[in-house]
């Protein structure tokens, strides 16, 4: 295992090298943001279509991004790929004391209670607002939600979803109105707290709000695919076909997929 990793990062810094590959040479700890976050939607999609063989090479993707970004930071001595491993390990036994200390937990609320404890205790300077550790570096749809379950926390919730879908409605007709105007700034206001108010209710109706995107994103792939196959079958192209034919093989899809 340690020669296997020691190899990776041994290639790594070869690229790095004077005389290796300009690209990777070029590359900061800052110009690789949009790859990691690529390579991270690649892995949930391998996920998605439970792609053994991609999940694979999608761990090892992601993982060359942690010792690329190590790499870099030890040249410009700011830490180096032990400082990593080192910081996330000591990190999961102290928050693990049930595993690794005399904690006792009596089921999976008790483990998350405490580490968010541990967490909070860990903070060198305590946040400006109680919502300030959310990172807003996060997907919006992942970061609405995370700001709605830490809100929850301290009680600032709907009582349960049904409450919670009579502000969607609320939402829906605000947001009918808004397009009534045709003020688009007033539009996509409006479309900012309808997603929002869905995102709770699925919260609230224990959803995944990102999951449902995806599955529902990929029916529509599904289905669009086969308004393609079943075009092709007939001699033509999607920009030959229409709205109306498309529209009639989209229901019948719909009832295959």
């Amino acid at each position: 295992m340690s020669e296997k990793f020691d190899r990776l990062v041994n290639i790594v810094k070869r690229l790095r090298a004077p005389n290796g590959c300009p690209w990777d040479r070029k590359q900061t700890l800052y110009s690789l943001k949009q790859n990691v976050i690529e390579e991270v939607f690649e892995f949930i999609d391998a996920l998605d279509r439970k792609d053994i063989d991609n999940i694979k090479e999608e761990l090892g993707d992601m993982l060359l991004h942690v010792v690329f970004h190590s790499v870099i930071a030890e040249e410009d001595n700011l830490f180096t790929i032990d400082d990593v491993l080192d910081g996330i390990s000591d990190k999961l036994i102290r928050r693990h004391p049930h595993v690794f200390g005399s904690v006792k937990v009596n089921d999976v609320d008790e483990v998350l209670k405490n580490w968010d404890e541990i967490k909070a205790r860990e903070k060198k300077e305590k946040p400006k607002h109680y919502l300030s550790d959310v990172p807003r570096g996060l997907p919006p749809i992942e970061r609405a939600y995370k700001l709605q379950k830490k809100a929850a926390k301290v009680g600032f919730d709907w009582k349960n979803a049904e409450e919670c879908f009579d502000k969607v409605k609320e939402e829906f007709n605000e947001l009918f109105e808004a397009h009534e105007s045709k003020n688009k700034e007033h539009i996509k206001h409006e479309i900012g707290d309808m997603i929002f108010a869905l995102i709770n209710f699925a919260r609230l109706s224990d959803i995944d709000p990102s999951e449902a995107l995806r599955e529902a994103s990929l029916r529509f792939e599904e289905r669009f695919n086969c308004i393609e196959d079943k075009l092709k079958e007939k001699g033509k192209t999607l920009k030959e076909s229409n709205l109306d034919e498309m529209e009639q093989l989209w229901q019948s899809c719909k009832q295959e997929h």
